[in-house]
């Protein structure tokens, strides 16, 4: 550029020279060279451009471009697979199907659950999971969802019945969603969960529930039969006596009476004799009849007994808790005894701290030697100091509605394991239920 306009004014006074001073043709050498030096610069400026423009653009060698190609590939493979791995890992199974209804995407837990491997049912249609009617009925609720937009179980969740590849019908716990891609795709995703084990799980709490209820009323009923047995064995006795009086009475009087009365008077003392044997076995029976006692886990049975009779307790913000020993060795008793009886205290317990301000329930095994023993403890209003000494009476009751014969037959099955039940004061404020059971129990007594 320098060049140029040296060799601009050069030419400039040149031409000045030549044509005497005039001017004219100087200034017009100047324009071109002004004119010159623009066109110079601008050019200048647009090969710079592109210098930087091809510094800054990817390599056009040969191969190059089916790399910048391969770069994303394998960068939605890498995602991909990362994706598959995902869905794998989870607990649940996860199927995804097409509008249609058939299986795009059936994961590991999928597989375990239902029996299938993934290549035996991609593409298939999701119905070959489900047992009859749904089966049948299944394409036509997708059908209807694309023609109406009514979703019936779509966002949310709910208990249905799936068959496995041997057929074998369970029930899942079923949610569906509904996937919609970017580039205008869609389907569906569930995600299902066994619960055949929670069925079994409930059924055998149904199942003990009602085995405690019947051992419940067989003991409530040989406790009111030992009750009865006692109490009538007087009336009868007094009977007898009093027959036997008369009988003599007459026999002695020689008056003129007729020859029956005697003789029926010996047949009411036989029938009421035979009467009293027959409640004096009963009542041998129900005490001192012999027991099956098998070594237990005290710790397991105190579990599955408070679950049971706490059922509901979270309802009315009763905080259970459990403090148990865990060096506790097996103890021989009868087991649906001592459950009952655990039954009963944490259900007069719960029962305690419905209307309580403060609503703790612990329940605490730990072993005390030669015993092992099982307090039930709870922050409720207590016991009346009337009541609390005739307690373990039958038919004494603190309840409105309550038979009075619970904690009387809770006492007699912990006296015939050769331990203890009674109750005391909670120094927090409550009350609180023991009873003890030897390591090494004594003969059963009833």
């Amino acid at each position: 550029m320098a060049a140029i306009a040296v060799t601009g004014l050069i030419l400039s006074y040149v031409a000045y020279r030549e044509t005497s001073g005039n001017w004219r043709w100087p200034m017009l050498g100047l324009g071109l060279t002004v004119m010159l030096l623009a066109a110079f610069a601008w050019l200048q400026r647009q090969m710079t451009m592109v210098a930087r423009q091809n510094a800054a653009a990817p390599s056009r060698e040969p191969g190059s471009e089916i790399a910048g190609r391969k770069q994303p590939e394998a960068g939605e493979q890498q995602a991909a697979e990362r994706f598959r791995a995902l869905i794998d890992s989870a607990h649940d199974a996860i199927i995804a199907i097409t509008p249609e209804g058939r299986i795009e995407v059936f994961n590991r837990a999928a597989e375990r659950i239902f029996g299938y491997r993934a290549v035996e049912v991609t593409g298939q249609n999701v119905n070959i999971l489900m047992p009859q009617p749904y089966r049948r009925e299944h394409d036509g609720y997708l059908n209807n969802y694309r023609s109406t937009g009514k979703a019936k179980i779509i966002g949310t969740g709910r208990e249905v019945q799936a068959q496995h590849k041997n057929g074998t019908v369970f029930p899942i716990d079923l949610s569906i969603g509904e996937m919609r891609g970017p580039n205008g795709s869609s389907g569906f995703i569930g995600v299902i969960r066994d619960i055949t084990e929670r069925h079994q799980t409930e059924r055998r709490v149904r199942d003990l529930t009602a085995e405690l209820v019947h051992i419940s009323r067989l003991s409530a009923m040989g406790q009111l039969s030992s009750s009865l047995a006692h109490e009538l064995n007087q009336p009868l006795t007094a009977i007898m006596n009093y027959a036997e009086a008369a009988r003599q009475m007459m026999e002695t009087a020689g008056s003129d009476v007729p020859p029956q009365v005697p003789e029926f008077i010996a047949k009411a003392v036989g029938q009421a004799e035979r009467a009293g044997q027959i409640i004096r076995r009963l009542r041998s029976f129900v005490e001192k009849g012999p027991v099956e006692r098998n070594p237990e886990d005290l710790n397991r049975l105190v579990i599955e007994a408070s679950n049971l009779a706490t059922i509901g307790a979270r309802i009315d913000a009763i905080q259970v808790r459990f403090d148990l020993d865990d060096d506790l060795a097996p103890v021989k008793i009868d087991k649906i005894q001592i459950q009952q009886v655990v039954v009963n205290l944490v259900r007069n317990a719960v029962e305690a701290l419905r209307d309580a301000e403060r609503r703790d329930l612990t329940i605490r095994t730990r072993d005390d030697g030669d015993y092992q023993e099982v307090e039930v403890v709870d922050s409720g209003p207590g016991i009346d100091p009337e009541i609390a000494a005739k307690l373990f009476k039958p038919f004494v009751t603190s309840k409105k509605d309550g038979m009075g014969i619970g904690l009387s037959i809770c006492q007699s099955i912990i006296d015939s394991h050769g331990g203890r039940l009674w109750t005391e004061a909670n120094p927090e404020g409550g009350t609180i239920f023991r009873f003890r059971l030897p390591v090494t129990p004594e003969a059963p007594t009833s």
